[in-house]
């Protein structure tokens, strides 16, 4: 299967195939966008996707923290 039916001349989504919704931050585990952002990305201008994509990193941490399991039991 080939993407360059995809291909276009606009700021690449940031879309990386692992899409899943995270349950409590409502945000795609792979490329870090809201629902609706993913849903209006074809619709949006070229600076509303350079504002989202700015946004990106800064969403990161929120889905890397990781709380209990063995790490979070250990006092050294």
């Amino acid at each position: 299967m080939s993407d360059d039916i995809w291909s276009r001349d606009e700021i690449e989504s940031p879309c990386i195939k692992i899409c899943q919704i995270h349950p409590e931050e409502r945000i795609c585990v792979g490329c870090l966008r809201t629902l609706e952002e993913i849903g209006t990305w074809s619709r949006l201008s070229p600076e509303e996707r350079r504002a989202v994509m700015a946004d990106l990193p800064d969403r990161a941490p929120r889905l890397r923290k990781r709380r209990g399991g063995r790490s979070a039991r250990r006092q050294d």
